[in-house]
């Protein structure tokens, strides 16, 4: 008998499980149940945190570094970036070193944070050799416009009177013209990929500091201040590219790395999905499962799981979605899944995600058997 094949492909669960956390905690519901099924077990990344470990899955010949470099208010931190493909490759990812999950809820401060030690590993490939650098955007602590970044790669930000602007976002206001003399002179020598997990604009009312501000310790003053700084920025640098899709990814990083630094802005959901051979995974798939702490408006704009739902359904394959809380009123991704479960209120006292996510995907298994 011919079992039937299930592709688990998770996205991390922010704050509490990550994609690979996340899709052994299904599989264990799964194997709970009894269910006589084949799985394929492919933790899912868009860009966001969990980029890095996806990417050293699905290519070849990978190797994880390490470095210690400036955290989003200064503090050092460890973070990794890998050279794959015998060294042709690089994958930073922004959230190791420039993370929200970097900063305590009670310390975050979106007007200082700064997006520096992204640009320590950035410089850290370029001095390595290698030839092409992706950049996965997301879980950022940060809205410099990738400034922090730009400087660790020898470009200078300087007032009227010549003086170098002081780390973070909220300082971009008083930005008289950039200085790129002094930058990597390897920038102009390498591809520069720039994985985004949204499709956001740089200004707006779906741009970096309006929608993304508040939960990196911005309040309403403070998201305002920073969209005029990143207006101010963008209108000395190069206004066209502020409207790209992902120009807004990671606080405006995405914005920076496009505009000076000759970055090539793509969706991390796609260059991660060609890493793993998704398309191929979903076409063996006679079910796929997916997931994330939070479906809401952020998710529409370029998350991996609508992504795969869109990929799933154009093959004819069913989607189920596990999500910790979901948003009802976001109508039309949310009619890709065949299913939805809400983990919100399933779980037990003193139960953890993980133990949460795996009960509830073992009761939905049960369940679908009629057990």
């Amino acid at each position: 008998m011919i079992r039937p094949r299930w592709l688990l492909a998770p996205q991390e669960f922010k704050g509490t499980l990550s994609a690979a956390e996340a899709a052994d905690a299904m599989a264990e519901g799964l194997r709970e149940a009894s269910l006589e099924v084949v799985l394929d077990v492919a933790p899912l990344a868009d860009g966001g945190p969990g980029t890095l470990d996806a990417l050293l899955v699905g290519m070849p010949k990978g190797e994880r570094r390490k470095l210690t470099v400036q955290g989003p208010l200064g503090a050092p931190v460890e973070a990794s970036w890998a050279r794959l493909d015998d060294g042709r490759t690089a994958v930073v990812e922004m959230a190791q070193a420039s993370g929200l999950s970097l900063v305590p809820p009670e310390q975050r401060d979106a007007r200082a944070a700064c997006t520096h030690g992204t640009g320590q590993l950035l410089r850290a490939a370029l001095d390595a050799g290698c030839e092409r650098l992706i950049v996965g955007l997301g879980g950022s602590a940060t809205t410099d416009g990738g400034k922090g970044a730009l400087e660790a790669l020898g470009f200078r930000f300087l007032d009227a009177d010549g003086a170098p602007l002081p780390p973070g976002g909220a300082s971009l206001a008083r930005l008289s013209r950039v200085d790129a003399t002094g930058k990597h002179p390897r920038l102009e020598q390498v591809e520069l990929l720039i994985a985004t997990d949204v499709t956001t604009p740089l200004l707006g009312n779906d741009g970096s500091a309006r929608l993304f501000g508040p939960q990196k310790g911005a309040d309403a003053a403070a998201v305002e201040e920073l969209e005029a700084a990143l207006a101010t920025f963008c209108r000395i640098v190069d206004e066209a590219t502020a409207n790209l899709p992902g120009a807004g990814a990671a606080g405006g990083l995405g914005y920076g790395l496009a505009a000076l630094a000759g970055g090539k802005l793509t969706s991390g959901y796609d260059l991660v999905a060609r890493a793993l051979g998704m398309e191929r995974r979903v076409l063996l798939a006679d079910l796929v499962l997916t997931g994330e702490g939070r479906f809401d408006r952020q998710t529409s704009m370029g998350k991996g799981p609508v992504a795969l739902a869109r990929l799933a359904r154009a093959q004819g394959t069913h989607v189920v979605l596990f999500a910790g809380i979901v948003q009802r009123d976001n109508g039309p991704e949310l009619s890709l899944f065949r299913e939805v479960v809400e983990l919100s209120g399933q779980a037990r006292p003193g139960a953890s995600a993980r133990e949460t996510l795996r009960e509830a995907t073992a009761k939905w298994a049960l369940a679908r058997l009629g057990r």
